[in-house]
């Protein structure tokens, strides 16, 4: 479980996105983000990766529902081929963080 908190409050038509930095995965393996309460963000799940290279950083939109008091805590699992599920380990997701894009004109 990790807990992130928002570089500030969300203003007025801002969005939060989560920025994953992830490493070397098998092949086959995804990358599942949820909320604690079980609601999910979203699935990483590269393709077309070099074996043994880092699959790279991918952004997920997050829902304002998902927010409580300027926090946001996630669950993030490795789906191994749709068996077991297991947390990532540092090699694998070496960062995650929550960024705010500004409202568009």
């Amino acid at each position: 479980v990790v807990t992130l908190a928002l570089p500030h409050a969300l203003g007025t038509g801002e969005t939060a996105w989560l920025e994953v930095k992830v490493g070397v995965l098998k092949r086959g393996e995804e990358i599942e983000i949820q909320t604690t309460t079980g609601q999910p963000l979203g699935t990483i799940s590269p393709f077309g990766i070099h074996a043994g290279q880092p699959a790279g950083t991918y952004t997920v939109p997050v829902p304002v529902d998902a927010i409580s008091n300027d926090h946001l805590s996630l669950r993030l699992l490795i789906d191994e081929s749709g068996h077991a599920q297991r947390a990532p380990t540092v090699k694998e997701v070496s960062r995650v963080r929550v960024k705010i894009m500004p409202a568009t004109r």
